[in-house]
């Protein structure tokens, strides 16, 4: 009888043990899943979060603009990346931004669509501590704290650069004392690359009174917009010499509209663009274009590296101009290789 009950406690303590060993392996794996949730959490809390509002996806250019930026904000490079596309519309980029703000981003990033109309919004983003960063075309504040600096391209200077080539080009055809008949496709109104190289453009060749600007009009930086603008001055004027497109997309647009008129581009009307996009560089190479003024898009990296001083409390210079150059059609073939957008 006493060997029973001997055997009786033993097995009770046994499993006992068992029941104490298990609750403490089970307590062990919780543990360690809590340690890699924490790990992970950390891992995540350490991302800068980004708030980009792109303008949309208008050109080659914009997409090129984009894929830089999205590039550059991975979480592979510490980044946790908040993408809106206002598909050109200001509205929906003030409705992001209080988005971003409300989600409490690190960073916001603005490709604006216009320059005007951001005080208000922007005012928000600064009580509520979130820097701000301006991409492309500049915005106009009564208070420019309230961003805290701005990268892209010298728009005026495009300009400028645009009616140097062309009066230089001019002179060495043998034609530079001649009358010159010019229309311009702007860009969107009221945008900083449109202000700019229209100011540029306007103000430099109105120092050679031989050329005679017919008419400027918007095409919406879009490829369709300006054949038909082009269209509609084809139709108006029948002694057009040179169309500047202020952007590739407008510039191939102009060509198609020529080529229905019956006209070659590129030699019976010289075509001068702007943004140096791969496909402007294969329209050179194919004769139909003169020369593409650089704007480059690729601020993805300036913009990463200005974030992360932002957020270790560290000052930066308010203007980030990025480097541009000027590509004439003879020096099309040997830098279509390193074009990189």
């Amino acid at each position: 009888m006493k060997k029973r009950v001997l055997a009786l406690l033993m097995c009770v303590l046994l499993v006992a043990t068992m029941a104490v060993g298990c609750g403490e392996k089970k307590d062990n794996k919780d543990d360690s899943k809590a340690t890699t949730a924490d790990s992970s959490s950390d891992s995540s809390k350490d991302l800068i979060t980004i708030g980009f509002s792109q303008v949309g996806a208008e050109s080659d250019w914009r997409v090129a603009n984009t894929e830089s930026m999205k590039a550059a904000l991975s979480e592979e490079n510490g980044f946790k990346l908040i993408f809106a596309d206002a598909q050109q519309k200001q509205e929906n980029q003030t409705k992001a931004v209080r988005d971003f703000i409300s989600q409490e981003v690190d960073v916001i990033v603005i490709a604006p669509v216009t320059e005007t109309g951001w005080e208000t919004v922007l005012g928000e983003a600064k009580d509520a501590g979130i820097p701000v960063i301006i991409v492309d075309r500049m915005i106009d504040v009564s208070d420019d704290s309230l961003y805290s600096c701005w990268v892209g391209s010298d728009f005026k200077q495009e300009g400028v650069d645009a009616a140097n080539w062309l009066v230089e080009y001019m002179n060495k055809q043998g034609t530079g004392d001649a009358e010159h008949n010019v229309v311009v496709l702007q860009g969107t109104i009221g945008s900083s690359a449109e202000i700019g190289r229209t100011k540029g453009f306007d103000e430099t060749i109105a120092g050679f009174t031989n050329y005679n600007v017919l008419e400027e009009q918007t095409g919406e930086f879009t490829q369709a917009k300006g054949q038909e603008v082009m269209e509609a001055f084809l139709k108006k004027y029948d002694n057009i010499d040179v169309v500047i497109a202020q952007n590739d997309n407008m510039a191939f647009g102009a060509i198609d509209a020529l080529k229905a008129a019956g006209k070659t581009p590129g030699k019976d009307v010289v075509i001068v663009s702007f943004d140096a996009v791969k496909a402007a560089f294969d329209s050179m190479i194919a004769g139909d274009m003169n020369v593409s003024v650089e704007c480059n898009p690729l601020h993805g990296p300036r913009v990463a590296e200005l974030a992360k001083k932002l957020m270790a409390g560290e000052t930066v210079e308010k203007i980030q101009y990025v480097e541009e150059g000027v590509y004439p059609a003879e020096t099309a073939a040997q830098e279509l290789p390193n074009r990189q957008y």
